[in-house]
């Protein structure tokens, strides 16, 4: 293997320039401001934890986590997920605190993907954590916060599908009795969205037609509130038909809260079984061909860690929410103060004063009367002319466009003059 050169990166991680982190950092806040008027608290974890606690008790796959050992041949992990994490905080530093716990969160995550796959091993999460309640009121609560969190990001269009676990693994205990593998296998190519594959499967699993037919008609089941009752009719059994009770409870709330314009019920939609309980969602937004939001019920997870109980939440993949609106940001005005040797002193007092009331103020030495800092640009040179700019006008400096340009030449800025 080469030596890598020394301006290459390791696969599946990316720099962020300042104009990115900017709309990156302008995301973050919208959404968890959004949190927090909802009454979520934030939450912060190392980057590192122990294999056999988190990475253990994580929903990502073994293969698929950043594995390193310290100096006493320990096996750490980079976070894969905030879930877990979370979850060990609860049991532990928050063990006195009662139930519900709202916690929020914003961090990079870590996963190991292969280099064909073409997707990030560092990215960033914001989402939600609600821990200590089992009803279908909390399930829909971070439903309804996740809607609210896309909105406050700047997406526009968008759909959530739900769907619930519990449905499909009673449909198919009652058609495939007994039968895990086969069980298993199905759940994987829905998992996968492969519907394809999963018809093709179903005819070689030596089913009647009756029984494969019936589970060909999953395949319908997604739209709205009637989808409850199309379910219920499909199966007896007792787990798929409380399961759809819940969804018919959690569609109600959402109706309440009004946003059920926004939601699809989506019974083929399951997410990683092994990990989720309840209800799942994942939010996909119109012109972006990957989730942008996931999350679901997971009450086995926290029994893990000591303390025992129900949680529910969901996680705003931000950096894949920065594709969809990151031109649509805009950029804070700067303002841009000139100065010679005589000017310097009243220049930087006032630069100091702007910024004291939350400006964005650069400096820069210049000749009057014009600006000469550094070599010219040809087009991007600004405009040679020491003044103060008017309403709506920009100047450009050194690359970057400023809305307000102040001159301190030769005594020509008066004390205490403001703009």
């Amino acid at each position: 293997m080469s030596k890598p050169k020394v301006f290459e990166k390791p696969v599946g991680v990316k720099d962020y320039l300042p104009h990115a982190v900017s709309k990156l950092r302008q995301i973050e806040s919208s959404v968890l401001s959004c949190m927090e008027r909802w009454g979520y608290d934030q939450i912060m974890t190392p980057t590192l934890e122990y294999y056999d606690t988190v990475g253990v008790a994580s929903s990502t796959s073994d293969q698929r986590l950043f594995k390193l050992l310290n100096n006493r041949g320990t096996t750490l992990v980079l976070r894969s997920d905030m879930t877990a994490p979370i979850a060990r905080v609860v049991s532990s530093l928050l063990r006195e605190q009662p139930f519900p716990l709202r916690l929020s969160y914003h961090s990079s995550i870590f996963r190991a993907f292969e280099n064909e796959a073409g997707r990030d091993a560092e990215f960033f999460q914001t989402g939600v954590e609600l821990v200590g309640d089992a009803s279908a009121e909390a399930d829909a609560e971070v439903i309804a916060l996740a809607i609210a969190s896309l909105q406050a990001a700047g997406v526009e269009k968008f759909r959530i599908a739900v769907g619930h676990v519990g449905f499909l693994n009673g449909l198919l205990e009652e058609l495939l009795p007994g039968r895990a593998e086969c069980q298993g296998k199905l759940k994987d190519y829905l998992l996968n969205r492969d519907h394809v594959g999963y018809r093709d499967q179903l005819g070689r699993l030596g089913m009647t037609e009756q029984v494969q037919q019936e589970l060909k008609g999953l395949l319908r089941l997604r739209g709205g509130q009637e989808i409850c009752t199309q379910a219920m009719s499909l199966t007896p059994n007792a787990t798929a038909q409380e399961s759809i009770r819940h969804l018919c409870e959690i569609w109600d709330v959402l109706e309440a809260y009004g946003v059920s314009e926004h939601v699809l019920i989506d019974l083929t939609m399951i997410g990683d079984f092994s990990y989720y309980t309840g209800m799942t969602f994942e939010g996909y937004a119109a012109d972006l061909g990957f989730p942008v939001v996931g999350g679901g019920r997971y009450d086995n997870l926290l029994q893990q860690f000591g303390r025992p109980a129900p949680a529910t939440g969901f996680a705003v993949k931000t950096t894949r929410v920065l594709e969809l609106v990151g031109e649509e940001q805009e950029a804070p005005r700067r303002i841009l103060i000139g100065y010679d040797g005589t000017g310097r002193e009243r220049a930087l007092a006032e630069a100091i004063r702007l910024r004291g009331q939350g400006a964005a103020v650069v400096t820069a030495r210049m000749e009057a009367p014009g600006i000469r800092h550094g070599e010219a640009r040809g087009s991007e040179e600004p405009e040679r002319t020491a003044r103060r700019l008017a309403d709506g006008e920009s100047v450009k400096f050194g690359g970057l466009v400023y809305g307000t340009f102040l001159p301190f030449f030769d005594g020509n800025q008066e004390e205490g003059d403001e703009r």
